[in-house]
């Protein structure tokens, strides 16, 4: 039978995902295009944010003008908080996406629907493996799930419940495995990384130590993690141990304490600015961040303000979002709520803002070489990332993908960065 699946929102989703892809393969099902008329369409929700919902609402009914008679699968974020308003064969919350073969073969024997919705206060870490990525250059391994911070705009607590950690010597076979199967760089990733540990009595920091002695490993990324859950410990690795990728993203979310505190941040603009001048000291490092505008309250000199600390920090790259209401959430009952017009127009300048940033931070890389693993796209574009994480875009045919190369960065134009390979003698 043909399956298409469709993934929506994070990384750890797209994980998830991957998970799913492979467990139906293993069970002799074809995956095809989500676009093409299929036997079974899943949906891999998002709930971040009101235009996720309509996002994976959109899609869900895409599944079904498809192929009317195909089974329909929704699960994820979405499903969570919303499964009495979902029409689907099965409705699937964030547990249980591991037994997606089993649960597919009940709904195809007994034609029941089936609606699987847990309180996630109260489950452990749902344990899943992966072999095998589309690509195969860079692996994603799920080390954590769920989130205690309860920032004042944020569901996902309640979609993914509380932290939630996969057993360290789970997450070192998965790695280790991944790494004699050829992969080069191995990104670790879940919804709340850097309080990974805390439920099982292990660290983050612990499990970095571990990871990076594992044989043949080539790079080890962090996929995001909070600014004030990076360690002196996880300073030293990211400085002095090549296999720690040297870049990080660190979400600020706004620039200003006032607004920061009214986020439930947890950390106020003087504390994050010291933070970044400890990372600083790392050569070459790279942050790039997440920011939010038009936050409820958010005067124009809050918003001043805002800019005047991102210029102090100078990220490489800021992923701007204007502000969207989320029921359920503190700050969808706040008042003072800042007009639309206003939040799309902070959102440009913050937009013009790091596109002026990004290229600055590639100009002062001219004529500098770094080590990366070639990728060959679809497209015929072929790009080495750095340590840093700089896509270079390299014109070199003699290459093979998944090839750890040199490369030396030549050129910039606009926010394209381009480069020659170095060759030994």
């Amino acid at each position: 039978m043909k399956v298409g699946i469709c993934s929506l929102g994070c990384k750890v989703n797209i994980y998830e995902s991957e998970v799913v892809t492979e467990l139906l393969k293993n069970s002799g099902y074809e995956i095809v295009p989500f676009e093409e008329k299929a036997d079974i369409y899943i949906i891999n929700t998002c709930s971040v944010t009101n235009e996720s919902d309509k996002k994976s609402r959109k899609m869900i009914n895409r599944a079904k003008n498809n192929n009317r008679d195909a089974i329909i699968v929704v699960m994820g974020c979405y499903s969570q908080v919303n499964s009495d308003n979902i029409e689907a064969d099965i409705v699937l919350g964030n547990k249980d996406k591991s037994k997606i073969v089993e649960l597919i073969r009940e709904y195809q024997k007994k034609k029941e629907h089936q609606k699987i919705i847990y309180d996630l206060s109260k489950v452990e870490f749902e344990k899943m493996e992966i072999t095998k990525f589309a690509s195969h250059t860079r692996g994603f391994v799920k080390i954590q799930d769920g989130c205690n911070a309860f920032c004042s705009y944020c569901i996902i607590p309640y979609v993914r419940g509380g932290v939630r950690s996969k057993k360290k010597e789970d997450v070192i076979s998965e790695v280790s495995r991944l790494v004699e199967d050829g992969y080069k760089e191995i990104v670790l990733t879940g919804i709340h990384t850097g309080r990974y540990g805390i439920d099982i009595g292990t660290s983050l920091e612990e499990l970095l130590e571990e990871l990076v002695n594992i044989p043949n490993i080539y790079r080890l990324r962090l996929s995001s993690i909070e600014i004030n859950e990076i360690t002196p410990k996880i300073i030293a690795l990211l400085k002095n141990n090549k296999v720690m990728a040297k870049h990080l993203h660190v979400p600020i979310q706004s620039g200003s304490s006032k607004i920061l505190k009214l986020m439930n941040r947890r950390y106020n603009k003087e504390e994050f600015l010291d933070m970044v001048n400890n990372l600083k000291q790392i050569e070459d490092i790279s942050l790039t961040t997440d920011l939010i505008v038009g936050f409820p309250n958010e005067t124009e000199e809050d918003f001043n303000e805002t800019i005047d600390t991102l210029n102090k920090i100078n990220f490489t790259k800021i992923h701007t979002f204007p502000y969207s209401r989320r029921k359920g959430t503190l700050a969808d009952k706040m008042d003072n709520q800042v007009p639309s017009e206003i939040k799309k127009e902070r959102a440009h300048k913050i937009i013009e803002l790091s596109n002026k940033s990004e290229n600055k931070y590639y100009q002062s890389k001219i004529g500098k070489v770094y080590d990366g693993v070639v990728e060959i796209h679809k497209n015929g574009e072929t790009i080495v990332h750095t340590t840093n994480f700089i896509p270079i875009i390299i014109e070199d045919t003699d290459v093979i993908n998944n090839e750890i190369v040199s490369v030396k960065i030549t050129e910039v134009r606009g926010l394209k960065v381009y480069g020659k390979i170095v060759r030994g003698d």
